[in-house]
């Protein structure tokens, strides 16, 4: 009997009998350089608010902000994300579009504190108008919704008030039609041709998005984002056209969100476009859950989190957003 033939000669156990041989085989790897941490920023002096839905989460206001950036530029993750609360919204969510906006200011602050750090720009408008939706919004038609290509204009502000910020790579995320080519445009005409773009590619509209909405206070005040963000029943093909198209319009890398309840997604994009790199957004809701079953001893949180974050990478994701970035690393040089 040859010695790949069946049992007793083949035992796939003899993989996993010892820790360093299960090391020497395993596929698929974490890293903290992996890992991207979003931060919320918000006005004011010396705030550290906890997001009740999100423990261990926070508010933080710009000074606090430096000090949070000096200590994570030691963990050796790959990034941060800035979400901003404005002290004002308006309707057109003119706080994104300033120069002394909050995450024109924070990008400011934090590569001022840690220069080698990389800081990615999110760009919408839900955390920036008074009506929580991502763009402006009119009625057409006897149908109050986000007017798609007005939007565009002011997303091309936004993007270069934050690369002209410190913006290391700017992500749209509002799922607008042509975003990523009006952004692009707006880029290269600033003379910003060398920031690249993380698209919100495949956003579904979903329940998980919850905790979220208290973080940023971007809760839409009527309606929902279900006209512009994907419906949660649409498979593969729907998703691919959605990243087919950014890619055309210059994005360089794409962004599946949520994630575990999209796996197949996530797994679909990446062999269509095995080259560009492909983010996953581990995102409140799927934390605010495990955090709260492991506050009532129902699951081990590290456990849970590194083997869901391992499946993400698993399905084909090059780099994930998730809040337990700094944990993780933790736990991954433990």
């Amino acid at each position: 009997m040859s010695d790949t033939g069946p049992f007793p000669m083949t035992r796939l156990r003899r993989l996993r009998y010892h820790p360093q041989v299960r090391a020497l085989v395993r596929e698929t790897q974490l890293d903290p350089g992996d890992l991207i941490l979003p931060l919320f920023v918000r006005s004011g002096k010396g705030i550290r608010t906890e997001i009740g839905s999100m423990p261990g989460v926070y508010q933080m206001s710009l000074d606090v902000l430096a000090e949070e950036v000096k200590s994570i530029a030691s963990l050796g993750l790959g990034g941060i994300i800035l979400f901003g609360i404005p002290e004002r919204k308006d309707h057109t969510g003119s706080d994104a579009l300033s120069d002394s906006g909050i995450v024109a200011q924070a990008l400011r602050v934090a590569k001022q504190a840690a220069p080698e750090l990389l800081a990615i720009s999110d760009v919408c408008f839900c955390e920036y108008t008074d009506h929580g939706h991502c763009g402006i919004v009119n009625d057409k038609h006897g149908r109050v919704d986000v007017d798609n290509d007005a939007t565009l204009t002011i997303l091309g502000q936004q993007a270069v008030a934050h690369a002209k910020a410190g913006a290391d790579v700017i992500a749209p995320s509002g799922m607008m039609d042509g975003m990523v080519g009006a952004i692009r445009g707006a880029l290269d005409k600033a003379g910003y041709t060398h920031v690249p773009l993380m698209s919100y590619a495949v956003k579904y509209a979903s329940a998980f998005y919850g905790p979220f909405r208290d973080a940023a206070e971007s809760a839409p005040q009527f309606g929902d984002r279900r006209t512009y963000q994907m419906d949660p029943a649409s498979g593969p093909g729907q998703a691919l056209r959605e990243a087919e198209l950014d890619v055309q319009e210059g994005a360089d890398m794409l962004m599946v969100k949520p994630a575990l309840a999209y796996l197949d997604i996530l797994r679909a994009v990446h062999e269509r476009f095995p080259g560009v790199p492909l983010a996953a957004y581990n995102v409140s809701g799927e934390y605010s859950m495990v955090k709260a079953a492991a506050a009532k001893g129902w699951i081990d949180e590290r456990a849970v989190v590194l083997e869901s974050l391992l499946a993400m990478r698993r399905a084909g994701a090059t780099m994930i957003l998730t809040y337990w970035a700094k944990q993780v690393a933790a736990w991954l040089k433990s």
